[in-house]
């Protein structure tokens, strides 16, 4: 990313700037972004680095589920003729003709008045019907109910059954899970743990996902230190490219922390050129206003159309007025220029980088849910002819949101407490105690 410019990109830097004239609707501005993203091209993962992505095939078992009727018990594989009546009196005798374990080999053919022993997960034995619990037996030690499987030795002898057991008793059968050509998974589908348990069980070592997107996130400002550092005079904690970070994971992305970069132009040049070999998408905050030390927005204001363009605006809402948008780099990565201030970052993130990471995994971009609440506090004031988002916190049970904190944009513990933002429109100044609201529902 050279620093010169050519008359292309005076040219749409000129557009940019004629375009942070107006305000834009929060509608219009997250149209843009969405209008520029396309899903990442499939790739063939195995199942558990799958796990996370989005299935962009449909998937049908190739035979049954199980594949053979087996034992949900630990027991005896028995015919229901020779259990039938059976009491704790007078318990059926039976014949033990061996055992049968998950995996082992052939098992022995149960003829009338015999039975097998059988494990939990084991296949039914021919002859069999039917298993009774071991529970109900005296587990072939001759004495009473047992509690517990004997070890070796117990394939053998005689069992007393003190139960009856109907046909098909404590049996698993073939295919009563999955049958051969079943639709098991739909594409579209999020591989969680589920999902992967079903793949392997059906015998899938890979899939065809749309992969996590890979988000590089740094903030900028030479006023930032990491956590863990001593403060000097005029120094502040990095608490954004933590959140920012902790937001794309939650959104389902593979997140890179870059961390804080100064007020350097050139500084963050070289690290976007780092960083982009592993992105993407890129998202940034601070530097977007119209500070003497706006470092993105001088910098990204100055790309040739070789390196791509940023368009950088002004939004009808508070917090998160100012924002930039736009792709970079050989492979036109796309970049998101939040806003510095902490809640301005977070709430940024989820009304434009959320969706849009959502529709690099394929996915339908908006899902956080929006209800409507009785706001219990009301709003005192709210600037007119710009959304407002304020942090509150949502009763699912009673239908009703409160403020949490005020309306500025540092206030971080409100964040933290905080499960939902109160939607205030753009043509109301103040809302009364028990009047409805949109609220934007965060968990």
């Amino acid at each position: 990313m050279s620093s010169s410019t050519d008359g292309t990109a005076a040219a749409e830097v000129h557009d940019g700037r004629d375009l942070e004239d107006r305000l834009w609707p929060v509608e219009e501005h997250l149209a843009d972004i969405l209008g520029k993203i396309r899903p990442l091209e499939p790739i063939e993962l195995q199942l558990l680095d799958a796990q996370g992505c989005v299935l962009v095939e449909d998937i049908t078992a190739p035979a049954a589920l199980p594949p053979f009727d087996n034992s949900s018990m630990d027991g005896y594989a028995v015919r229901v003729a020779d259990v039938e009546g059976a009491t704790e009196e007078f318990p059926a005798v039976l014949t033990v003709v061996g055992d049968v374990a998950a995996g082992g080999g052939e098992p022995p053919v149960v003829g009338p008045g015999e039975a097998a022993r059988i494990m939990t997960g084991a296949p039914l034995p021919p002859g069999a019907e039917a298993v009774v619990p071991v529970e109900w037996t005296d587990g072939g030690t001759g004495g009473g109910p047992a509690t517990a499987m004997t070890g070796p030795g117990g394939d053998s002898g005689e069992v007393r059954v003190h139960r009856p057991a109907g046909a098909r008793a404590h049996v698993r059968a073939r295919g009563s899970d999955v049958t051969a050509g079943d639709l098991v998974l739909r594409a579209g589908t999020v591989l969680g743990p589920a999902q992967i348990g079903l793949l392997a069980a059906i015998g899938r070592p890979t899939v065809t996902v749309r992969p996590r997107p890979r988000v590089v996130v740094m903030s900028t400002g030479s006023e930032l230190v990491p956590p863990g550092e001593r403060l000097g005079p005029g120094l502040i904690h990095d608490s954004n490219s933590f959140v920012l970070t902790a937001c794309a994971r939650d959104a389902g992305a593979l997140a890179y922390r870059v961390g804080a970069v100064g007020d350097e132009p050139e500084t963050l040049r070289a690290a976007l050129e780092d960083q982009l070999v592993r992105a993407d998408a890129v998202v940034t905050s601070g530097g977007v206003s119209v500070g003497a030390y706006d470092v993105v927005k001088e910098t990204l204001s100055g790309l040739t159309a070789e390196e791509g363009s940023v368009a950088f605006r002004r939004l009808a809402m508070q917090p998160g007025k100012p924002q930039g948008f736009g792709r970079i780099g050989p492979d036109r990565t796309p970049l998101f220029a939040l806003p510095g201030n902490p809640v301005s970052s977070y709430v940024s993130f989820e009304l434009f980088v959320r969706p849009a990471l959502r529709a690099l995994m394929g996915l339908e971009p908006v899902d956080r849910r929006t209800v409507r609440a009785v706001c219990t506090d009301g709003i005192e004031s709210s600037p007119k002819g710009r959304r407002q988002y304020l942090r509150g916190r949502h009763d699912p049970a009673t239908g009703r949101v409160t403020t949490v904190g005020g309306a500025g944009s540092h206030l971080v513990k409100a964040l933290a407490e905080a499960n939902a933002l109160i939607v205030v429109p753009e043509d109301t100044t103040g809302v009364e105690p028990g009047a409805e609201l949109d609220v934007v529902l965060l968990d």
